[in-house]
């Protein structure tokens, strides 16, 4: 079942006898997890990833938000890599940390900010996960730009992680 959440026309129907329409949850694809999508519990303002398996559908097409995608399969998640950021005297890869998804269906990559509420055993699942990607798959993540972080990351990783599992 395609989440409510991207679904917006079919439950917006005035007959009383369907079920209500909830722009506040989703139920996650991949693990059926109902997944609350408030900022106070989330701690984005759009959140678009299952905290627990941390799946997401494929929705938007152009840019983040927009919703355009025909595809709506199941983008799962292949690595991390950081926000980057734009102070000319930071060079490290000291930025917020970012999941990248990959569709399943048609393969495009898009990366997503986390979330307080995701898991983080199962960020750095995906983390020493993201290790073993075959060069096929690095190559693609570098011809889009995207930088997946490697073993020599680990210790960001674990610094950015603390504050999730501290709670």
């Amino acid at each position: 079942m395609y989440p409510e959440i991207y679904n917006l026309t079919k439950f917006r129907n005035k007959d009383s006898s369907k079920k209500p329409f909830r722009e506040d949850r989703f139920r996650c694809l991949q693990c059926s997890a109902e997944v609350y999508t408030q900022p106070l519990i989330s701690g984005v303002q759009n959140r678009n990833h299952c905290p627990y398996c941390l799946s997401s559908c494929h929705v938007d097409y152009v840019r983040a938000g927009d919703r355009l995608s025909a595809c709506k399969a199941i983008m799962q998640p292949i690595g991390l890599t950081v926000k980057p950021t734009h102070n000319k005297y930071n060079r490290s890869a000291s930025g917020e940390l970012m999941l990248i998804h990959r569709c399943r269906a048609c393969g495009k990559l898009s990366i997503n900010r986390l979330a307080a509420d995701d898991l983080a055993s199962m960020l750095m699942d995906i983390f020493y996960i993201s290790l073993r990607l075959q060069s096929t798959q690095l190559q693609e993540l570098e011809q889009n730009g995207i930088r997946l972080l490697s073993e020599s990351d680990s210790w960001l990783v674990e610094r950015q992680l603390e504050g999730i599992t501290s709670q």
